[in-house]
């Protein structure tokens, strides 16, 4: 074997799926200007480093704490204004002497 030359590439993989996800898959490959061959080299290349496409465990916890977080400030921004129907009924409610649901002009005018 030569030193300055890569091992030759003798051994082949079969792999079954389906026709779309085959026609995608090369389609894809045209996009990124690489044979169908060079990707799967890549993929397992990755796999066997343990570089996978797959978020990190801590990863994929930072993204949740992150979204948790985005949430809670959703929620203190809309709190308040969520707040004030509750305080816009209780008014309602202070006006209305009789409890009937309305307002008369007379309950109205007596505030």
């Amino acid at each position: 074997m030569n030193p300055g030359k890569p091992p030759k590439k003798s051994d082949m993989l079969e792999v079954r799926l389906p026709h779309e996800t085959k026609v995608a898959f090369m389609a894809r490959c045209r996009e990124t200007r690489r044979t169908a061959s060079e990707a799967v080299r890549v993929f397992i290349d990755q796999e066997l480093d343990g570089r996978t496409g797959r978020p990190s465990r801590s990863n994929l916890v930072w993204r949740v704490l992150a979204a948790a977080l985005a949430g809670l400030a959703v929620g203190a921004v809309a709190a308040p204004s969520l707040a004030r129907p509750i305080a816009a009924h209780a008014a309602f409610d202070r006006l209305d002497a009789n409890h009937d649901g309305a307002l008369s002009f007379e309950e109205f005018s007596r505030r």
